[in-house]
């Protein structure tokens, strides 16, 4: 029996309510402070307690080269995911600065690139795994070998385990860097829930609209070779997914197994959080939603989720760059539940019934 298999861990209902009680009992008019409540009673129920803290926060990123890249699927080429590894090693990329903003921790998983990864920039939270240099071309043959994709699944799980049990965190936020990912994502996201390649085929890092409609053109001629295969969401992660995308779909698995929420970022890494959901059942418990991106099939992932994202800011850069800005909001959930006065405290007359 694989890992995966484990049992998911359910949701403590006492504490939910507890949270309930206490949120009806705060100097407000009941419902006043909208998500912001429900934030707190959910969390609580996640963690077992009245009143709930996300903090400490561990930010995990994940990378790796896509062989789908070599048909022009991106307004970039494949050399930029090492160098954009780099970049973020040595603090220069978006998350990075989100993450000093953030008092977040930061880790970096390289599943494999295609150009290598600048040596001056590896430090203790950079974790090179080395699957290969990248996936095979979906379009031609499956992505991954199953051997290739344990590993990857296993790496998410074990960067939760660390965060989790070496570092006590309370709350995971998975991001990706990974040329050409947008379009494994569409492909796995029409694979799952059965949806043709013009629905769930967006720009990417930036393509007009004729690169567009070849992107989408490609994916529904892969989708056609797997068709057949495509039978379970193990399989559709090995023939279309990416590195980095299996491994956000394993981090999922494990935050659901030990019990800790994870905040969910846009389009790639909701296709890695649905393929979680049907692999292990009470896996979308675990997961609130960061941000609605621009991409189109992030629309469509999150109805099937029935996810209400935090933000909707117009983002598209991935990296868990989305969740990350959706933080605050978290905290803000937290602090207000836990400091404001009860009305019995606050000497104040609760309304009439």
């Amino acid at each position: 029996m694989s890992w995966w298999s484990e049992l998911a861990r359910p949701l403590n209902e006492d504490a939910r309510h507890a949270a309930a009680r206490r949120q009806a009992g705060l100097t407000k008019p009941p419902g006043s402070l909208g998500r912001l409540e429900e934030i707190a009673i959910t969390l609580a129920a996640m963690q077992g307690e009245t009143c709930p803290t996300v903090d400490p926060v561990q930010i995990l990123v994940f990378a790796g080269d896509h062989g789908i890249a070599t048909s022009g699927v991106s307004a970039y080429p494949q050399s930029v995911t090492a160098q954009m590894v780099t970049n973020m090693a040595t603090g220069g990329a978006a998350i990075s600065a989100l993450a000093r903003a953030l008092d977040a921790g930061l880790e970096l998983i390289v599943l494999g690139t295609v150009g290598e990864v600048a040596h001056e920039s590896l430090s203790s939270s950079v974790r090179l795994i080395d699957v290969a240099p990248s996936t095979q071309d979906f379009s031609r043959e499956p992505a991954m070998t199953n051997a290739e994709l344990d590993v990857c699944l296993a790496a998410g799980g074990e960067a939760v385990e660390r965060a989790v049990t070496g570092q006590g965190c309370r709350l995971v936020i998975g991001g990706e860097m990974g040329i050409g990912n947008s379009t494994a994502a569409a492909a796995l996201a029409c694979a799952l829930l059965g949806h043709p390649a013009s629905e769930l085929t967006g720009p990417g890092t930036g393509l007009d609209a004729a690169g567009i409609a070849r992107k989408a053109t490609l994916i529904e001629r892969a989708l056609q070779l797997h068709r057949a295969d495509l039978n379970t969401p193990i399989e559709a992660l090995r023939r279309v997914a990416g590195f980095e995308i299996a491994a956000l779909a394993g981090a999922y698995l494990r935050v659901a197994q030990l019990g800790v929420p994870v905040l969910v970022d846009g389009f790639i890494a909701t296709s890695a959080a649905l393929a979680a959901t049907r692999i292990l059942p009470g896996t979308r418990d675990w997961m609130l939603f960061g941000h609605r991106s621009r991409e189109p099939g992030h629309a469509v992932l999150l109805e099937a989720l029935d996810a209400k994202p935090l933000l909707d800011l117009g983002l598209r850069l991935g990296e868990g760059s989305g969740a990350a800005s959706a933080l605050p909001l978290l905290r803000l959930a937290c602090t207000l539940h836990r400091e404001m006065a009860s009305f019995a405290e606050a000497g104040v007359d609760e309304a009439l019934p």
